[in-house]
């Protein structure tokens, strides 16, 4: 991003991805941006889907274009990468910051490099201290794991706590989590607010006592060595045989009892794993809910389609490819934070634009210079 006497300006597009209700930026940010000497102009009807009216953007010193902003832009803001066409008349060497799905975008990636952008994706984001209040995945999945166990509730055809009436008791939900990371974490909380009966369970045997601190019960593949299943970042990594053969075995003698299983495992750039089959849905009681957080990568559950209910075994299976815009405003609220968390952190006075340092730049800048530059992209 070339340095110019003029304030940086600042594009927000409307995001035309389908099903995409968020926006990259509120009137709280854009009058932050202000503050450090930046000029906002937002796509009209940018967050409309979110609840922001462009009067509401208008009101905090935002130019709302009836086009797209990116005109003369220095900085492009998104939930999800926008094509590049989308892009024309940005200044050369303009950031795109978003979450861009570098794995299955690459020919979008290409086309920011080949058009002379620098991309930084915020999913590359590294999982360390100061980093936190950066981190999308973080805030987007603690949302999602609320919305999973809220649906499930509204799909189960039950009470979800125990009642006890002058007609008789009514049993607290089973409620299953597989996955402890952010999202299982917010599932685990929920569900116990609500009055469920919770177990979990996942690779990594550190999670343990952050289950418990939940008040959840901890369902745990003992005995099976060297298996700790921490990989880089936080991240869960792949199974070896004998630990997916000893869990199979647990899950399946555990999840016949439950009402409620909701799966959270998903492994950055490759496919889901596997978690439940069509056989141990088949053991579950007529009634029960599964929500597949993972969908979108492949699925966790055998047989889950993305957006869909599907019914097997008398089970029902479903889950969102976005589950976070269900809930947009308050995800907008968040991502746009991390946005802001970023660039602000970053932010040069005298220069009037952010310049990133090498480890957290290096982490998410995909392009630059007209080529791909980010290791992760180019193994």
């Amino acid at each position: 991003m070339e340095a110019t006497s003029q304030a940086t300006k600042i594009a927000v597009l409307k995001e035309r991805a389908m099903g995409e209700h968020r926006v990259a930026a509120t009137p709280e940010t854009v009058k932050k941006f202000i503050a450090l000497g930046a000029s906002v102009a937002v796509e009209s009807g940018a967050g409309a889907s979110a609840s922001i009216a462009d009067n509401d953007y208008r009101a905090v010193g935002a130019e709302i274009l009836a086009q797209s902003p990116a005109q003369g832009a220095d900085i492009i803001l998104g939930i999800q990468g926008p094509d590049a066409a989308l892009l024309a008349g940005a200044n050369p060497g303009a950031w795109i910051v978003a979450s861009l799905d570098p794995f299955m975008q690459r020919e979008r990636v290409d086309a920011y490099a080949a058009a002379g952008f620098e991309a930084l994706a915020m999913e590359f984001m590294p999982r360390i201290t100061r980093a936190q209040s950066m981190d999308i995945l973080s805030s987007q999945s603690n949302l999602a794991g609320y919305k999973a166990v809220i649906v499930a509730a509204d799909l189960y055809g039950r009470a979800f706590p125990m009642m006890m009436t002058a007609a008789g008791t009514v049993s607290a939900a089973k409620v299953f989590v597989m996955g402890v990371g952010v999202a299982g974490l917010q599932a685990i909380a929920t569900a116990r607010r609500l009055g469920g009966q919770v177990s979990a369970t996942d690779v990594r045997s550190a999670t343990k006592e952050q289950i418990q601190s939940l008040g959840a019960k901890p369902i745990f593949v003992e005995n099976v060595a060297g298996i700790e299943g921490e990989g880089a970042g936080g991240y869960a990594t792949e199974m070896s045989p004998e630990y997916q053969a000893a869990q199979a075995e647990l899950v399946s003698s555990h999840i016949a009892k439950q009402d409620i299983v909701i799966t959270t495992a998903l492994i950055p750039g490759r496919a889901a794993p596997r978690l439940v089959t069509d056989a141990q849905i088949a053991t579950m009681k007529p009634g029960s809910v599964i929500f597949d957080l993972a969908v979108s990568q492949g699925g966790n559950v055998e047989g889950s389609v993305a957006d869909q209910v599907v019914e097997k075994h008398g089970v029902k299976i479903v889950g969102y490819s976005n589950t976070a815009t269900h809930l947009a405003a308050d995800a907008s609220a968040l991502f746009s934070r991390n946005l802001f968390n970023f660039l602000s952190a970053f932010w040069d006075k005298e220069a009037g634009k952010p310049v990133l340092d090498e480890e957290i730049g290096n982490a998410v800048r995909l392009t630059q210079g007209g080529k791909v530059v980010n290791e992760r992209l180019l193994g």
